[in-house]
């Protein structure tokens, strides 16, 4: 799973504007060979979101993309999130992401300390001020920080940077695209990495990054 890649996307099996079709559509037209839906998910809804993106997989083949089928854990107790994670991948998830603690919304205490420290997450979202032993758990357990080009979440890419230097984990560069404007082109994307304060070389490693090697580790 090498090129283009975003694995935080929204559509309007939650709070986003497109059908899962129309997002990996203009995906395909940009130039996108990876793609994740990962809608918001609570014990509510997460198995009929999983079902649902799982439906558009052959649309996706025909258009040229990877579809992976996610989920976002978004704003539950961070006691709730193992089991969470876990009930996404037994229904078939490809790629489970969690809503960290971005500095514009009040996300419970202790969200990126639950997610950093679960196997069954692959990457923390706009994680905010990331602690540092939180960062070194990441890393341990092999999970993504992701660097987001949402405004308002955006706010502390730099701190994001910063932590995962000092503790050695992966970085992703992901839109939170909810609507068509959201998305990112291929200069749009380098932009956002060496805005988060990247060098040209490590950017062009973070955007080409081998996606498998996050999946199947």
């Amino acid at each position: 799973m090498k090129g283009m890649y975003d694995l935080h996307t929204h559509t309007l099996l939650s709070d986003g504007e497109m059908l899962p079709v129309e997002l990996i559509r203009r995906m395909a037209v940009l130039g996108y060979s990876t793609v994740a839906i990962a809608d918001h998910v609570d014990a509510s809804n997460i198995n009929d979101v999983i079902a649902r993106v799982q439906d558009v997989r052959n649309s996706a083949i025909l258009f040229g993309v990877t579809l992976l089928c996610g989920v976002e854990i978004t704003h539950v107790p961070p006691k709730e999130i193992p089991k969470l994670a876990k009930r996404a991948k037994e229904a078939g998830a490809d790629i489970v992401i969690v809503h960290g603690e971005t500095p514009v919304e009040p996300v419970a205490a202790g969200t990126n300390r639950a997610a950093c420290s679960c196997r069954d997450v692959d990457v923390l979202a706009h994680p905010g001020i990331i602690a540092e032993k939180d960062a070194h758990l990441a890393a341990k357990n092999g999970i993504a920080l992701e660097i987001t080009s949402r405004g308002g979440h955006n706010r502390a890419n730099g701190h994001v940077v910063k932590a995962a230097r000092q503790a050695g984990c992966r970085l992703v560069v992901d839109s939170d695209a909810h609507a068509p404007h959201d998305l990112l082109d291929k200069n749009a994307r380098l932009l956002v990495a060496q805005g988060a304060g990247l060098s040209i070389k490590e950017s062009r490693d973070v955007l080409n990054y081998d996606i498998r090697q996050l999946l199947f580790r």
